[in-house]
């Protein structure tokens, strides 16, 4: 299989990383139809359809900062280690 020889971790970052965008796109759709759907229950047009869009988009770049924030801890921390590793090999020679 393709991804056979990936590590593990590394294919589970990307994983994260593609639902970002899914996860923006899907609370702004779903904010819009909630807002859309109660308008047109109750007459508002277009106060609550603009409301839970904007608050859909909120949602949204909440979720893809709390996920930007867990690679981050997972994977920042990470790179800063075996930069320092390289860093004293180099002085060692």
């Amino acid at each position: 299989m393709f991804f056979k020889n990936l590590d593990r971790e590394y294919v589970d970052s990307l994983l994260k990383a593609s639902l970002i965008g899914i996860h923006l796109v899907a609370t702004t759709f779903v904010g819009l139809a909630v807002g859309y759907y109660l308008d047109k229950w109750l007459g508002t047009e277009p106060w609550l359809l603009l409301t839970f869009l904007l608050l859909g988009i909120a949602a949204g770049f909440r979720n893809m900062f709390q996920e930007v924030q867990k690679i981050h801890r997972r994977f920042g921390s990470g790179q800063h280690k075996s930069q320092n590793h390289d860093k004293q090999d180099r002085s060692k020679s």
